[in-house]
């Protein structure tokens, strides 16, 4: 299932122009974007926010460099460009040394969008949208299964909830 859901996204690469553009900014740049959006909210209204801005920062990175790093550590697996030929990949600096499994992308950013969307739905939803169309673009572009990313996204809302629930107590 993996294999096939992989090819059916990743063939969509390079057959328009546009979509190609736009799965490497999704994939690269959206991400940056959001964390600004974090930013300029803190400058706009600090009082507001910064509870919001520490149980998300927190939440994405625990996520992304404890479970992340610790399940890569039990389960290493290559990228799919590294094991399969034909492989529609959109980056030409990719790193080759750490494991696909799970995204590092997507842990990140939905224990990010979980955690704004713990806080307040509005912004939650839109930062859950952006999350989504990240993960998708890293299938897209070539270096992730979809798999990498459903885990990432599940550990990453799984990190949200544990930061959510400590904060509260």
């Amino acid at each position: 299932m993996d294999l096939y859901l992989f090819r059916l996204i990743n063939n969509y690469a390079l057959k328009w122009h546009w979509l190609d553009l736009m799965g490497k900014f999704c994939a690269q740049y959206l991400g940056y974007f959001l964390v600004l959006i974090l930013i300029v909210l803190l400058f706009i209204k600090p009082k507001k926010y910064w509870k919001l801005i520490i149980r998300a920062g927190t939440a994405a990175i625990a996520a992304r460099f404890v479970f992340v790093e610790i399940i890569r550590w039990l389960f290493p697996r290559p990228r799919p460009f590294l094991q399969l030929q034909n492989v529609n990949l959109l980056l030409k600096d990719v790193d080759h040394i750490h494991h696909s499994f799970p995204s590092g992308h997507a842990t990140f950013f939905f224990a990010l969008a979980t955690s704004i969307y713990l806080y307040n739905k509005k912004f939650g939803y839109f930062f859950l949208l952006s999350a989504f169309l990240i993960s998708l673009a890293r299938v897209f572009i070539g270096v992730h299964w979809p798999s990498d990313v459903v885990i990432g996204s599940l550990v990453g809302i799984f990190s949200a909830v544990l930061i959510h629930k400590a904060f509260k107590s």
